[in-house]
Order: C-alpha cells, then sequence, then structure tokens
C-alpha cells in the first residue's frame, strides 16, 4: 500500500491525498481526514500533537505518513516547512511586513497589488474547472430560493452575490453571524447553498454546508485549495487561486467569478 517516492510538492501532496484516501481503513482514514482540513498544522505540530487531534496512535499515523511516500512524520513535516507561508499572520504582521520590504507608499503598493491582481485573474481560467462551473450554475438557476454564507474576509464577495441575485430577481438570501443567530432551519429541500469560504476556513460556514448536506440540499463552493473540508461534503467546488502581496491577498479573482456566475444564472433563469 506504500506510494513509490515521496510528494515533491504540497500540490503533489494534495493530489496523492486524495488518491489514497479512498481505500485507507478506518484509523488511517481519520489521520486523511484530519491532514486534508488541518495542512497548516504539519509544519508546527509533532506526530503526537496531530495523532491525539486526529483521535489515533502515533503509529497510526507515522503509517500514514508512509502510505503517503515518506520515511516518516520528520519528511513529511519538511515539505511542510520548506513550502509554509506561516498561514496568514495577523495584519500587524503583515505591516511590519511591508516596511520590511520599504512598500509603505500608497502608488507603489497599488502597482504591487495591481500585479497580484492580474496574476490572480491570469490563473483563474486554469483553476476553475468548466464542467464544475456549468454544474454550479445549472444548481443556482435550478433553486427555489439560493441561500448564501461568506463570513469575514469572504462576507464582500456574499453581499456582492446576493445583490446581484437580486436585481437579476433571482430568490437569494444573505446568511451572517451577527447576534449569533442561526438559519440553517430556512434552508428547504429545493434551495441550494452559495458558500465562500478560504483557509482558514469558516467554522460557520462549514457547520452550515454539513448542515444542508444532511438535507440533500446541493451546495456550491468557492474556495482557494483542492483538498479541503468541502470538497469531501460533495459540494461542487470551484477553485481559486488568489496571488497575495506582502501575506495580503485581494479578491480579484474571486469577484471574477462572483460576477461570473450570477450573470450565467440570471440568464439561465431567464432563457
Amino acid at each position: 500500500m506504500n506510494q513509490a517516492g515521496a510528494p515533491a510538492s504540497v500540490t503533489e501532496f494534495e493530489e496523492r491525498l486524495l488518491d489514497v484516501s479512498r481505500s485507507l481503513p478506518k484509523r488511517l482514514k481519520q489521520c486523511a481526514e484530519y491532514v486534508a482540513t488541518n495542512t497548516d498544522r504539519i509544519a508546527v505540530s509533532t506526530v503526537a500533537e496531530l495523532a491525539e487531534a486526529a483521535g489515533v496512535q502515533p503509529s497510526a499515523f507515522m503509517r500514514f505518513c508512509q502510505i503517503m511516500g515518506f520515511s516518516g512524520y520528520s519528511e513529511m513535516q519538511r515539505l511542510f516547512r520548506d513550502s509554509y507561508v506561516g498561514g496568514w499572520p495577523d495584519y500587524a504582521t503583515r505591516l511590519d511586513h511591508l516596511r520590511g520590504m520599504d512598500e509603505q507608499s500608497g502608488p507603489r503598493l497599488l502597482a504591487e497589488f495591481v500585479e497580484a491582481g492580474r496574476a490572480s485573474l491570469e490563473n483563474l481560467l486554469k483553476s476553475v474547472d468548466p464542467q464544475s462551473l456549468e454544474q454550479a450554475v445549472k444548481a443556482l438557476a435550478a433553486a427555489d430560493l439560493v441561500h448564501i454564507i461568506g463570513l469575514r474576509r469572504s462576507f464582500p464577495v456574499a453581499s456582492y452575490l446576493a445583490y446581484a441575485l437580486e436585481k437579476m430577481q433571482v430568490p437569494a438570501m444573505l446568511h451572517g453571524a451577527a447576534g449569533r443567530l442561526e438559519n440553517a432551519s430556512a434552508i428547504r429541500p429545493g434551495d441550494a447553498l452559495l458558500a465562500i469560504t478560504f483557509s482558514p476556513y469558516s467554522a460557520e460556514t462549514l457547520d452550515l454546508v454539513e448542515a444542508v448536506r444532511a438535507k440533500s440540499v446541493p451546495v456550491v463552493a468557492l474556495t482557494d485549495m483542492a483538498v479541503n473540508p468541502l470538497k469531501k461534503s460533495g459540494a461542487t467546488v470551484l477553485s481559486i487561486s488568489e496571488v497575495d502581496f506582502g501575506a495580503f491577498r485581494s479578491l480579484s479573482a474571486t469577484l471574477c467569478v462572483a460576477i461570473a456566475l450570477s450573470t450565467a444564472v440570471g440568464a439561465r433563469r431567464r432563457a
């Protein structure tokens, strides 16, 4: 069951993880599921910490590493440390980073963010699968009511989608987290959920996705990684890669997908 050769990149790791996950026994599947949703922890955690979080013995986690093609946990951790971007630091740290790069002037920052946005848009046609996009349009256009959730960084995209769909006379409802009020009960059979979340993924968004999938309600997800909690939920995933500058990520590509998606849904319903 061991794989020949260790993955040479995080992308290769994610592809192999998807491939092997289908045939793993229970304990090793627990390891795979935890790693898929917490890849950011590998670079900074011990094997004992990850095993405890996954609910397995360290020996099981070591076996999982070997199945993934590594000699052990240390080799797998090295891959993530070499490519680790440190998660997403707080805003004070990001601003300090910009000062260290001598990137403080408005015009220069604008130029850098324009370049990051341009690169994100160029990558978009490669990252968004055309078939998945068509499936997403079909599911949303057929829905009695489109429910939309996107919190924190994703909220501007969610609010734009709610605005655009409403203008196109597509019934839509924007979900939020104000007052810790939950609206999962408002989602009925015949509806659809449009979820937007990026690493580190919003727990509230993931919880809502899980709740509606239990009702067999279709879910369309705008997200970033090929291996993430939304992938295993059965959602129609539109993968979006946003290029960052100074640990700040724009929404250029995500908003472009949102515009295309909402317009296509509106056109499909009028056809």
